[in-house]
C-alpha cells in the first residue's frame, strides 16, 4: 500500500495521524533528522547557497570540490575522485562513457537502471555472464569487456565475498561498481567496497555511487584512477551538468564526527538484531549491511498491523517483483527493535 506523509521518515512515520515504526528506506545513519547534523548543514547553505547552478567547468569555480574529493579519494583509497548532484547521474555517466567508445558492456544480475543504457543485456545469472564474457573474449580477445554490477544487490551473492564475480576473468575486465548501498556504513569508516573489489584484481576498477544513502547528502561520486576521472571530466556530460550543491559536499567533509558516531550506533543495532532474531535464515542478509529481505506478503501485512511499516513497493517498476525489505537504521532504539523482534517472532512460530 503507498502512503503519502509530510515530514521525513525517520524512526517512525505518521500514517493517518497514527504513529508507526519505519524500517525501510535508506536513511541509514538516521542523519536527515539529527539536529547536529543539520546545523552543520545549515551554516553550510549560509555561507555557499541553495544551489550553485553553474558547471564545474566555469571560470568561477567553489574549492570545496576538490577539497572533498581529494577527502572522499583518502578515504576510500583511490587515486581520485569526482562528485556529481546524483548517484544515478555518476552511473549514467560512466554507463554513456564507455557506451561512447563502443565497448562491450556486460550487466550483471540485479544491476541497478543507474547503470543501464537502453541496448544492453543483464545476464539472469552469473553462469550465463560467465558465458558471454568468455566467448566475447575468445572472439575478441584484444578488446577489453566492462561488467556492471551492484556491490549491494540484496541477493545476497555479491558483498562480502563476491563468490560469483571472483569466478570471472577479472584481470581482463574493466569492473565498474555501484555501491550507493554500502559507501558511508560498511568496510572500515564506511569506506565502502572499493578496497576489497579492488584485491580481486580487475583490469581496471571504477567506483560509482550515492552519497545519499550512507552520508545524508544529495550527491553522487565517481572513485577510480586520475586517468578515468580526467576522461570523465572531459565528457560534455559532464560540463553540462550542474554540480552538486557546495552546501551538501562541504558537509560531507565537516560532519566527520557524527557519521563516526552513527556508525558504531548502526553497527550495535545491527549486531543486537541477528543475536536476538531467531530465524535470520528466513531473510536474505549481508553480514554487516543492515537489511534483511524476505518475499512473505504476509509477513508485510502482518507488521503493518502492528504498526510496522517496512519497504514494500515493487521496484524499480511496476512489472517488477515486490521488494520487501527490513532496514535497521542508527535512529533505533533498542525498544523499537524488541518490538519488532516481538512481532516478528510472534508470526515465524
Amino acid at each position: 500500500m503507498t502512503h503519502y506523509i509530510d515530514h521525513f521518515p525517520d524512526r517512525e512515520v505518521y500514517i493517518n495521524g497514527e504513529a508507526h515504526l519505519y524500517f525501510g528506506g535508506t536513511s541509514y545513519l538516521g542523519l536527515q533528522t539529527d539536529a547536529a547534523f543539520q546545523d552543520i548543514f545549515i551554516s553550510n547553505i549560509k555561507k555557499y547557497g541553495t544551489n550553485y547552478g553553474a558547471s564545474r567547468k566555469s571560470n568561477i569555480r567553489f574549492s570545496i570540490y576538490k577539497e572533498v574529493e581529494l577527502y572522499l579519494s583518502e578515504m576510500v583509497g583511490c587515486e581520485d575522485a569526482i562528485t556529481l548532484s546524483s548517484g544515478y547521474l555518476a552511473g549514467q555517466l560512466i554507463a554513456q562513457y564507455y557506451h561512447s567508445l563502443n565497448c562491450s558492456l556486460f550487466y550483471t544480475p540485479n544491476t541497478h537502471s543507474a547503470l543501464i543504457t537502453n541496448d544492453t543485456q543483464v545476464y539472469a545469472n552469473y553462469l550465463e555472464l560467465a558465458q558471454g564474457i568468455s566467448a566475447y573474449l575468445l572472439k575478441k580477445p584484444n578488446e577489453t569487456p566492462v561488467v556492471f554490477l551492484d556491490s549491494i544487490d540484496f541477493s545476497g551473492n555479491n558483498y562480502p565475498y563476491f563468490t560469483a564475480l571472483k569466478k570471472l576473468p577479472l584481470k581482463e575486465c574493466i569492473l565498474v561498481v555501484d555501491d550507493s548501498h554500502g559507501i558511508g556504513i560498511i568496510e572500515e569508516n564506511g569506506s565502502g567496497v572499493f578496497n576489497l573489489v579492488k584485491a580481486m584484481q580487475p583490469k581496471e576498477l571504477v567506483v560509482c555511487c550515492s552519497l545519499g544513502k550512507g552520508f545524508g547528502i544529495q550527491a553522487g561520486a565517481i572513485f577510480g584512477k586520475t586517468k578515468i576521472i580526467n576522461n570523465l571530466k572531459n565528457t560534455p556530460f559532464y560540463g553540462g551538468a550542474s554540480p552538486a550543491t557546495p552546501a551538501s559536499i562541504a558537509t560531507l567533509k565537516n560532519a566527520e564526527n557524527i557519521y563516526r558516531k552513527k556508525r558504531e550506533i548502526l553497527n550495535s543495532n545491527m549486531s543486537y538484531f541477528s543475536s536476538k532474531v531467531k530465524s535470520l535464515h528466513y531473510f536474505t542478509s549481508m553480514n554487516g549491511h543492515p537489511s534483511f529481505t524476505f518475499s512473505n506478503k504476509n509477513l508485510s501485512k502482518n507488521l503493518a498491523k502492528n504498526n510496522i511499516i517496512i519497504t514494500n513497493f515493487h521496484y524499480p517498476n511496476e512489472d517488477s517483483p515486490l521488494m520487501s525489505r527490513i532496514v535497521l537504521s542508527a535512529s533505533h532504539t533498542k525498544s523499537d527493535l524488541d518490538y519488532l523482534l516481538k512481532c516478528l517472532h510472534k508470526f515465524l512460530e
